[in-house]
């Protein structure tokens, strides 16, 4: 899927002049956001993934169940093809943070 067949449901957010990619579930009724692109935006990382990969690590060790109840969703990457993410609702989002 590229940029121009992306639907109502997928959609990139705007945050600091950064991307967030986000999903509509429409039957949960939520957004679910690229917590990658999250991570990149608040922690300033030149590698948010490995930034994301250490910090879920490190949560699951400590026995973080938010981390467990993350789930991966498809969303397009920066090379336009469809990628696994893991993603977070709102409340998830901001119990991590």
């Amino acid at each position: 899927m590229k940029k121009s067949e992306m639907t109502k449901k997928d959609s990139i957010k705007v945050f600091n002049e950064k991307q967030i990619r986000s999903h509509w579930d429409e039957i949960q009724e939520k957004w679910f956001f690229s917590i990658v692109d999250v991570v990149g935006v608040l922690s300033e990382s030149i590698d948010p993934l490995a930034y994301w990969r250490k910090l879920k690590q490190r949560l699951k060790a400590e026995g973080n169940e938010t981390v467990t109840n993350c789930h991966a969703l498809k969303m397009i990457a920066a090379d336009g093809k469809m990628r696994t993410t893991d993603v977070a609702d709102t409340e998830q989002l901001f119990r991590l943070i």
